[in-house]
């Protein structure tokens, strides 16, 4: 049985914001590589790479990958999502602004902590903990807000399929803590999510008729080799562990954090404006992030 934790402690805490920073980090990369490396290309080298390097971490580590455990139907299934999610981001991004896509993707703590409850009741949350999730996306909406703009019947389309990409890692997510694969190890479960989207990732760039190539320069190589080795690899593996022993409902609470870490980096490496809206977003996702996580008061 998997011996898990009720509270999020230091070392999850530490974990969940490096991941966060590194994947606000990576928007960062992707933004600054793009313009040579087309995006579903860049996904489908990223994810080819980091599905070989778990398999050789897990031959290393004598992790057994392919064992008959009942997790094949669950993988499958959160194998898909995940492909799904990362189909929606893309093609999204065809359609609405980057802000616009990162309002409606971080809806995804709201389908956790609506739908995992159902199925395991001691992810459910108190009344102040709802307040903080609202507190925390109210944040992030405030910080992308300048850069909304007018609405139309595009934008719409873009914006659908960005809150469908947060329905899917919401399910995503549950999939994982609902079935068999709560049990299964954190390589197990990333390898059907590597797996599957790096068949789905390279069929959506030929349908998009993205121009592939190894041709690149080093730069691009070096964000692909980050993107890679930490992105898809390092972190993915955290943040499953992290679902595999703590609450899915605290730990997505910190996914607030990821485009908030995104604009920092843009006014930190980009030279792009240190806005009010960032200011206050950081504080209301601060505070929303401590009330989900919140321990209640014992009584007596």
């Amino acid at each position: 049985m998997t011996d898990r934790k009720h509270h999020l402690d230091t070392a999850a805490v530490s974990l969940l914001v490096a991941c966060c920073a590194f994947w606000g980090f990576q928007q960062i990369l992707i933004k600054t590589t793009v313009a040579e490396v087309p995006p579903l290309w860049q996904a489908t080298i990223r994810m080819a790479g980091a599905t070989v390097m778990l398999w050789l971490w897990c031959a290393a580590r004598g992790v057994r990958l392919f064992e008959r455990d009942g997790t094949l139907a669950g993988g499958l299934l959160v194998g898909v999502l995940f492909a799904c999610e990362f189909a929606c981001i893309y093609l999204g991004l065809q359609y609405t602004t980057a802000s616009r896509l990162t309002v409606f993707l971080y809806t995804s703590p709201f389908v956790v902590a609506l739908l995992l409850p159902r199925f395991v009741p001691s992810e459910r949350l108190r009344g102040v903990q709802w307040v903080g999730l609202a507190i925390a996306f109210a944040g992030v909406v405030a910080a992308f807000s300048e850069s909304f703009g007018r609405l139309d019947a595009t934008r719409l389309r873009g914006d659908a399929l960005a809150l469908g990409g947060g329905v899917l890692w919401g399910l995503t997510t549950l999939t994982i803590r609902a079935t068999r694969l709560s049990h299964a190890s954190a390589e197990k479960t990333l390898f059907y999510q590597l797996g599957i989207t790096s068949l789905v990732s390279p069929l959506l760039s030929l349908l998009l008729g993205e121009q592939w190539s190894l041709h690149y320069s080093a730069y691009a190589w070096t964000s692909i080799a980050l993107q890679t080795a930490i992105g898809a690899f390092a972190s993915y593996l955290a943040w499953m562990w992290l679902l595999r022993y703590y609450p899915a409902t605290r730990i997505s609470s910190f996914t607030f954090l990821t485009p908030l870490f995104a604009l920092i980096f843009g006014v930190a490496l980009l030279n792009e404006p240190l806005t009010v809206q960032l200011v206050f977003a950081l504080f209301g996702v601060g505070l929303g992030i401590l009330l989900v996580n919140r321990r209640p008061i014992a009584a007596g």
